[in-house]
Formats: C-alpha cells, sequence, structure tokens
C-alpha cells in the first residue's frame, strides 16, 4: 500500500538506507505471502513454534521477572503474526522517521525489520517443505517438524534470526534505561490514536513496559540464544529430544 512513499522518501544515511531496504524487501515479501496457496500453513506452523519456544524456555516463562519480556521478544519479535497494520503504519510514517529519529534507532527498527523478514521467509520455507511431502502443517509433529527443518536451505538465516533477537533485545534494554522514553510514550498516546497509529504504539509500549520490568537482561539473552543454538546443533545432529534441554541451559 505504502510502496511508493518508501522509494520516493530521500534518505542520507547508511543506518536509514539500510531500514529502507528492508522495509521494501519486507513489503514486497508481505506482498507475496498474503497471495501464497500456504498461507495458513504459515500462520500454524508459527503457533507451533511459538508453542514449542515456551516448551522449551518454561521456566524462564514462569519467572515473574522474564515473563513480560520474553513473551515480547519470542511471540512480537521472534514469530510475529496478525501484525499487518503495526508494519502498515511503519511503512506509512518512514518518510517522517529517518527525518527525526537518530541513527542508532533506524538501526534498531532497521533489525525488527530484518528479523520479522527471516522469520516468515523461514516459516514459509518450512510450510513448502511439508507441502512437498504431503503433510499437513495442522498435523505436524516435532518429527516432521525435524525431519524439514533438517532439509532447509537456510540453516544460517536461522543462526542469524536467533542472534538478530539477541541484538534488538539488547538495544531495546538500552533505550527503556530512558525514562524520557516513558514520558514520550504516554504523552503521544493520543495523537497516535488520531494519526490511526495506535497500533504501532501499543507495540512500542508493550515493548517499553516489558524490558522496563526486567533486571539481568544479559542474562536472559545469553540463556537463550545458548539454549536456541543447542536445539537447532540437536535438530541437526537428530537427537531423540531436541527441545528438552539439560535443566543449568
Amino acid at each position: 500500500m505504502y510502496r511508493e512513499r518508501l522509494v520516493s522518501t530521500d534518505v542520507r544515511s547508511e543506518s536509514a538506507r539500510r531500514l529502507q531496504q528492508l522495509l521494501l524487501d519486507y513489503h514486497d515479501f508481505r506482498q507475496f505471502k498474503a497471495g501464497h496457496r500456504l498461507l495458513d500453513s504459515t500462520l500454524t506452523i508459527a503457533d507451533w513454534q511459538a508453542g514449542r519456544l515456551k516448551l522449551t524456555h518454561q521456566d524462564l516463562y514462569q519467572h515473574p521477572d522474564y515473563q513480560a519480556g520474553l513473551r515480547f521478544l519470542l511471540t512480537d519479535l521472534y514469530a510475529p503474526a496478525s501484525m499487518t497494520r503495526r508494519d502498515d503504519n511503519i511503512d506509512r510514517v518512514f518518510p517522517k522517521m529517518v527525518k527525526w529519529l537518530p541513527d542508532h534507532l533506524l538501526e534498531t527498527l532497521a533489525g525488527l525489520v530484518e528479523l520479522n523478514l527471516i522469520t516468515q521467509q523461514l516459516d514459509l520455507e518450512l510450510a513448502e517443505l511439508l507441502d512437498e511431502r504431503d503433510i499437513q502443517a495442522r498435523l505436524v509433529t516435532a518429527e516432521h517438524y525435524c525431519e524439514v527443518y533438517r532439509a532447509s536451505q537456510k540453516l544460517e538465516q536461522r543462526r542469524k534470526q536467533v542472534m538478530l533477537v539477541a541484538d534488538v533485545g539488547q538495544q531495546l534494554d538500552r533505550y527503556v534505561r530512558n525514562r524520557t522514553l516513558g514520558w514520550l510514550l504516554s504523552m503521544s498516546r493520543a495523537p497516535a490514536e488520531i494519526a490511526d497509529l495506535s497500533d504501532l504504539h501499543d507495540f512500542l509500549h508493550r515493548g517499553y513496559s516489558a524490558f522496563r520490568k526486567m533486571d539481568k537482561v544479559d542474562l536472559l539473552i545469553d540463556r537463550l540464544v545458548t539454549r536456541e543454538h543447542r536445539v537447532m546443533d540437536n535438530i541437526i545432529n537428530g537427537h531423540p529430544e531436541p527441545f528438552i534441554l539439560p535443566g543449568d541451559l
């Protein structure tokens, strides 16, 4: 809907150019995916993976200090779904973002967009691999999932996906320590609603609130990265219980 606005916006820094290109790539992929015959399968796979993440990180989900932050990391960032309006609004306000936001914030947004793009590309690849084997996504088992995971041609992208979660999470943690951001989010709620940006504002506020409540974010992210890399290795090596990890990880 807003592709022309992305293309026509004048950008003057490397961070702005990177964000512009990623938004264009993400925009085009979202349009392609919306018309894909396996769209419903990709959404089913995203839900399955969200459940798997909760299983693997159940202790962290149940920890009162990490629950909200982990839910934001692994739902809003790692397994995004039903974010069409939010994504359209990012495209819509792109000209204002590159005009008013500093480069370090544009870099964080670029990381978020890249994470969403990679996540959805990987979900579609899994849906296609399941379809090639005549396996319905709604009936997928851990064995099916691991089989198509090993057949993936994008394992390096999966490693990058995990590292992007870590990078974006660490950057968000730095920003929420600035009390001015919380004040700005509170003051901007009404203008956001008037501008039809309430879903984007709610996303930002959820992230701010979740991370503001957490201590030792570096420890949480380190555990997430270590565990997800172990899960990857388990799947690739054919471990019989790839998602069940030792309690010390």
